[in-house]
């Protein structure tokens, strides 16, 4: 199939990109997998240019386009930006640059913390850079004045770190999430958003965690489902859902260690999908500034 930068609207034989800094990705995955079964699916985990969050903001909009950009020449009808950081910085360039393309970005999960307390107080943990941004603070301002529901928040340096390495229950990462969940709690949340989509693999850690220190029940928020169903509600909007019984194709790129990479969903999905090793060098500034540019 010769490529273009715009798959073929009646392709619903087309793959589904979904890409994040790392592992991340594979928490949303599971979700797309679990709803969406038949479709083929792309897993980009962009981890030699790992962790975002301590990247700025043009830099991760630059690992945005140059993913986008491989995964178009994969012919993908869709790509889920399954990274909360370049959610956070990247996503309106992303679709501005290509306005006919499906793109679905992950939030943070305010809206279901807000709705799911009983306390009016409501964790989020996420990275710095998440919680710096104008998306992020625009959006927790906008549900606090709605419902009256106080915000806690709690930027968790090195977490993503440790989740990557494959470390989710060791001492050094109980001792982080007990510093980083302990003054949510503390502080009176009864919800906790994981505004990250690495923080999905921890979670029975922050829930052991909750029950310990906390008098009250605990929910935590996973968003990866609320994806998985904006997903399916655009893909059935523009006729590209695949409805074929049999379940579709995974196929993984990394910019890291392949070998770590299969490792990851070997742990943490149970899969074993083809794992390749890729170089996507970021594009140059000029282009990354140029987000109203097609490349039609």
């Amino acid at each position: 199939m010769a490529f273009s930068a715009f798959p073929d609207p009646a392709a619903a034989e087309a793959p589904i990109g979904i890409f994040d800094s790392g592992v991340g990705a594979l928490s949303v995955l599971r979700h797309v997998q679990e709803r969406l079964p038949s479709e083929h699916l792309l897993c980009f985990a962009d981890s030699g240019y790992a962790p975002y969050g301590g990247k700025s903001d043009e830099e991760i909009v630059a690992r945005t386009l140059a993913i986008a950009a491989f995964l178009l020449a994969k012919q993908v009808k869709a790509i889920v930006v399954a990274c909360n950081t370049a959610t956070a910085a990247a996503i309106d360039v992303l679709r501005k640059r290509y306005p006919e393309l499906i793109v679905v970005g992950v939030e943070p999960g305010l809206k279901p913390a807000a709705v799911f307390s009983h306390s009016g107080k409501a964790g989020v943990m996420a990275t710095a850079s998440t919680l710096a941004s104008g998306r992020f603070v625009a959006l927790r301002d906008q549900i606090a004045a709605s419902t009256g529901v106080a915000f806690l928040t709690q930027a968790c340096v090195g977490l993503v770190d440790q989740i990557e390495k494959g470390e989710l229950a060791t001492p050094e990462t109980v001792a982080m999430l007990e510093r980083y969940v302990t003054p949510l709690l503390r502080g009176g949340a009864d919800t906790i958003a994981l505004g990250c989509t690495h923080y999905p693999f921890v979670q029975p850690v922050i829930e052991a965690i909750a029950q310990r220190e906390s008098a009250v029940p605990v929910t935590i928020i996973d968003t990866g489902e609320a994806v998985s169903r904006q997903l399916e509600r655009l893909l059935q909007q523009r006729g590209l859902q695949r409805f074929e019984t049999r379940t579709g194709s995974l196929y993984a790129y990394t910019t890291g260690g392949a070998a770590a990479l299969a490792h990851a969903f070997t742990q943490l999905l149970q899969q074993s999908p083809t794992v390749e090793k890729v170089d996507v060098p970021s594009p140059s500034p000029d282009l990354t500034s140029m987000p109203f540019a097609t490349d039609r």
